[in-house]
């Protein structure tokens, strides 16, 4: 049997093709869409510019998009506000060998957003025989497919954007869909595509409010159902049909953190007007089991063997017993935090704005730092943790000059 059934749930074992392995991260928060991975890797804990670096690659631009690793391509998106040029690069796994770039969209950058936003701030997916890609152009949304090698196979508006801070939503593939989102103020939507053709399959009208959050299909009270927190509600919806499933009042205004679940609730967070973390029942009764007043606004949460973990956007980290939200442990790693962290075996992995990469235990007994990372000047991106390598965008400043780099590290 293929590794990827051992690790993915069934139904996409059954539409993705076998190209990618347990070995791949082929899309936004990993193989289990959960920030979670593969156990059986031994990833290095130490890494730095010139430690267990495998190779790194220059990216132009400004962008804090996350990689995805497939097979023997690495995929990531970047935007170059000189020339205005939003594009995919494709590079070899083994070497870091550039194989192609794909300029998806030219001279769109119309928009004012918030300083700490890019305009390649979402990270691709792949299937195995596709890569998927949204971006804001003009005064709209876009999802985009190309070949593996590189060639555009399709292009469909999400809907029109207005942009209040920013764009970062990711693309979710389930089964035949590529399922895409854009809530904003002119009234957004998440709205399914086929995969090979394109052709809208369905779609459902969001509210006029700004929200950050990518879709998510999580198997979660016995089904598999998709998650949409913010615009004030938290939305599972049906991931064949877009009808709703449930929706409660709850969620915040604004939400930038990808939903996990522990099969029993859902965990939301946001940061605008208010903060919250909160567990919800999955099963559509609409109860709010728990909720805190911590700021867990932009690093999405981990959640394992009944322990929720978050960091907080302060830079502390926190630690609850999942199903009653007791808080177990709180502590500070150092700096603010945009970047998701990463489980792997028993460890965390966050990185901090100001460049450093924190390795720590998860555990309920107390904040166990293993080491402190300085890896450059500064990181958005989240790690990406496969095949016992780490993927990591960070950049680097001389003086005012400002500098990318796309890392693999490995021991």
């Amino acid at each position: 049997m293929n590794r990827i059934a051992l690790l993915l749930p069934v139904f996409l074992v059954a539409f993705i093709s076998t190209s990618v392995t347990a070995d791949d991260w082929p899309f936004w928060r990993g193989p289990d869409r959960n920030g979670i991975a593969w156990a059986g890797q031994n990833p290095p804990t130490e890494i730095g510019p010139e430690k267990n670096v495998k190779w790194s690659v220059d990216l132009p631009g400004r962008s804090h998009g996350s990689a995805i690793v497939c097979g023997d391509k690495v995929f990531i998106a970047a935007a170059e506000e000189e020339g205005q040029l939003q594009s995919v690069f494709c590079f070899n796994r083994s070497s870091g060998e550039q194989i192609w770039k794909t300029v998806v969209h030219r001279d769109g950058f119309k928009q004012k957003s918030n300083k700490k936003a890019s305009w390649a701030s979402g990270s691709p997916a792949c299937d195995g025989e596709r890569v998927f890609i949204n971006f804001v152009s003009g005064n709209a949304a876009y999802t985009t497919a190309l070949d593996l090698d590189g060639k555009q196979i399709w292009q469909k508006k999400i809907c029109d954007y207005k942009i209040h801070q920013g764009y970062g939503s990711s693309p979710a593939i389930w089964k035949n869909l590529v399922i895409v989102s854009a809530d904003n103020k002119l009234g957004g939507a998440v709205c399914a595509f086929d995969r090979l053709s394109g052709e809208e399959v369905w779609r459902a009208d969001r509210a006029k409010m700004p929200n950050y959050p990518s879709p998510v299909i999580l198997k979660a009270a016995g089904k598999d159902q998709l998650f949409l927190t913010g615009t004030e509600k938290v939305t599972s919806y049906d991931p064949v049909s877009g009808k709703v499933n449930w929706e409660i009042d709850g969620a915040t205004t604004e939400c930038v953190t990808t939903t996990v679940t522990d099969g029993t609730h859902i965990y939301s967070s946001g940061g605008y007007p208010k903060n919250h973390v909160a567990a919800i029942a999955a099963d559509g009764s609409g109860k709010v089991v728990w909720e805190t007043k911590d700021r867990v606004y932009v690093p999405s949460m981990l959640v394992q063997d009944g322990t929720l973990y978050g960091v907080m956007d302060s830079g502390v980290a926190i630690c609850w017993n999942a199903a009653s939200g007791e808080e177990l442990w709180k502590d500070r790693l150092g700096g603010a935090f945009s970047s998701s962290p990463v489980l792997v075996n028993d460890y965390i992995y966050a990185a901090n704005e100001a460049g450093t990469l924190y390795v720590y235990r998860a555990g309920r007994e107390g904040l166990k730092v293993v080491s402190e990372n300085k890896v450059g000047d500064e990181v958005f991106a989240s790690p990406v943790i496969c095949g016992g390598n780490i993927f990591l965008r960070v950049a680097f400043y001389d003086g005012e000059k400002r500098s990318e780099k796309l890392y693999c590290y490995g021991k």
